[in-house]
């Protein structure tokens, strides 16, 4: 008999059968074959259609149990869906095998090409998914896991308090105090190498220690406990820039972006101070520094020394200067010798020349100051504790 090719197979005809006896296998093939001969014409003769290979091989299983037999039919085709389901139903005309009642059912048609189907679409799945996790990263993705790695190595211990630092402590000028290693490993991802933390509330003595010989940024996140640590630096260390992450986040969460923008706004401790004084912190967040923008960032630019000639940024222009009359100074400081006095000077080095007025008194009784000296004074003398004193009270 001619076999079928499975590769040519497009239907599986799965039939059940049940005889009332015992038979064995080559009893039902020979009533398969004998029980539908003639019965669908010389086109459909299932011995015929197998020498032609429309058909493939029969396969019976067999089950006897207490004095019955069940099993299965399964016969391959390669015909149409039409054909296969004429051959299919002839087989549900076999009555009897050898001297047993039998009935047969067909279960179901199945049609090869959507089982195959089915099974290269889930094995498509698998294998697309295995060549995604394996596939080999490009250029820049290698470059910058290698880079980020090298970085995260970068983190040390600082001092008897092991705080983790950047690399760059001992040998930057500027210092960038930041409250957990989260906030050194953020920052030392971005690039900036000179960053610390306190770990904690209280304030290391390395930081202490820092502060009195190096420039010290305070970096700390936009909420509460930023508040709490930022009175603990103004009131244990010399702090000389305050820096605030947006209301709400830390420093760790921030992009590279909100870094530099945040360092590139920082604020004077001077600056800090006259706004804690000028106005009392809330319960829940403390008022909002002005921001004096800068001429770099901080990170990218070394620093001045503590025992340097102090630095001034110029607005107008990175690379003027003031021109300065040393001589006039060193002839305005004699004359003040032992006054405890102050001159403002204007950007010229001249006495500014002005009115005295209510928010000019206000800052000197904050500040201390026994008397104020002006061309003239919108504030009355009864009004204020200040001795006030114009041009026009000397004429």
């Amino acid at each position: 008999m001619g076999k079928i090719s499975p590769v040519s197979a497009k239907y599986i005809v799965n039939a059940t059968i049940r005889i009332d006896g015992i038979v064995d296998r080559p009893d039902v093939i020979g009533a398969i074959f004998g029980q539908t001969e003639g019965l669908l014409g010389s086109d459909l003769e299932l011995r015929e259609l197998q020498r032609s290979g429309r058909v493939g091989r029969i396969e019976v299983k067999t089950d006897t149990k207490t004095g019955k037999t069940e099993g299965g039919i399964t016969i391959p085709s390669s015909m149409d869906k039409a054909e296969t389901a004429i051959i299919g139903a002839a087989l549900e005309t076999i009555q009897r095998i050898g001297p047993c009642n039998a009935s047969v059912k067909v279960e179901n048609i199945e049609d090869v090409r959507v089982t195959k189907r089915s099974y290269v679409i889930e094995r498509a799945k698998e294998l697309l998914k295995t060549l995604n996790d394996n596939v080999l990263p490009d250029s820049q993705e290698i470059t910058e896991e290698v880079a980020q790695s090298v970085k995260m190595m970068e983190v040390s211990e600082y001092g008897p308090e092991r705080l983790a630092a950047g690399p760059a402590i001992d040998e930057s000028d500027e210092i960038i105090v930041v409250e957990g290693r989260a906030d050194v490993l953020n920052l030392l991802k971005q690039g900036i190498k000179n960053a610390i933390c306190i770990d904690g509330t209280s304030v290391p003595e390395t930081i202490q220690r820092l502060s009195k010989k190096k420039d010290v940024v305070a970096f700390l996140d936009g909420d509460r406990g930023g508040d709490l640590i930022l009175r603990e630096l103004l009131a244990s260390c010399e702090i000389d820039y305050v820096v605030r992450a947006p209301d709400g986040k830390e420093v760790e969460e921030l992009a590279k972006k909100e870094i530099h923008k945040a360092l590139r706004s920082r604020v004077t401790v001077e600056q800090v101070k006259l706004d804690l004084e000028k106005a009392p912190l809330p319960a829940s967040r403390p008022q909002q520094f002005r921001h004096v923008p800068q001429q770099r960032p901080p990170f990218m630019r070394s620093p001045p020394r503590r025992n340097g000639p102090p630095q001034r940024s110029f607005e107008s222009s990175p690379s003027a200067k003031p021109k300065v009359d040393t001589v006039k100074l060193k002839d305005m400081l004699e004359g003040m010798v032992g006054s405890r006095g102050a001159c403002i000077l204007d950007e010229n080095l001249q006495v500014l020349d002005g009115a005295i007025d209510s928010s000019l008194v206000s800052i000197a009784e904050r500040r201390g100051v026994a008397a104020l000296a002006g061309m003239d004074s919108k504030v009355k003398s009864a009004n204020t504790r200040l001795l006030i004193i114009t041009s026009r009270e000397d004429k």
